[in-house]
């Protein structure tokens, strides 16, 4: 009798749905750079360049795994009950939520709202008032850094606005 148990192969289909988005987002990139100065030119092909050998790398792994029967191009680890129970459905929906409602409320705002519930959710729901400290923290840093100090074009909302008014007539 055989102690060897057979494995179903590994479901590639989940795994490589990432990859393949982001190699499609840094070639979309990588055209919408080409009138940038020559120093931006060259880091977003040193970072997108990075992304693109990692990925072709589990590409190539994948390929492997493919060709000797170990994986399938199935979908079924794409959702899981250990997504609900890890948190990763909360964290995809706190991040698409911080990317719909980054105009209105401005970036601190957002950016505080986000950092709170992701770790909130990570947690789940341990040291809520830690997390809350933590996430205003960065938020300001953030604030101070990008907005005050170097004036980027960041959105702007209630935060922003008052802390301007407050800044320049204090």
């Amino acid at each position: 009798m055989s102690s060897e148990h057979h494995k179903p192969p590994r479901q590639l289909g989940g795994e490589l749905v990432i990859p393949i988005i982001a190699v499609g987002f840094t070639i979309y990139f990588f055209s919408t750079i080409w009138n940038s100065p020559w120093t931006a030119q060259v880091s977003a092909f040193m970072v997108g360049g990075i992304l693109i050998l990692v990925c072709a790398i589990f590409f190539v792994r994948c390929a492997v795994w493919l060709s000797r029967g170990e994986a399938s191009l199935g979908f079924g680890n794409l959702f899981t009950m250990d997504d609900i129970r890890s948190g990763r459905i909360g964290l995809l929906v706190s991040t698409v939520g911080y990317v719909l409602l980054i105009d209105r409320l401005g970036f601190t705002l957002t950016t505080f709202l986000f950092l709170a519930l992701s770790m909130l959710i990570l947690s789940k729901g341990k040291n809520a008032a830690f997390i809350t400290m933590v996430s205003a923290a960065m938020a300001l840093t953030g604030w101070a850094v990008f907005i005050w100090a170097f004036d980027t074009r960041f959105p702007r909302g209630w935060f922003e606005t008052t802390m301007k008014a407050v800044l320049t007539n204090g």
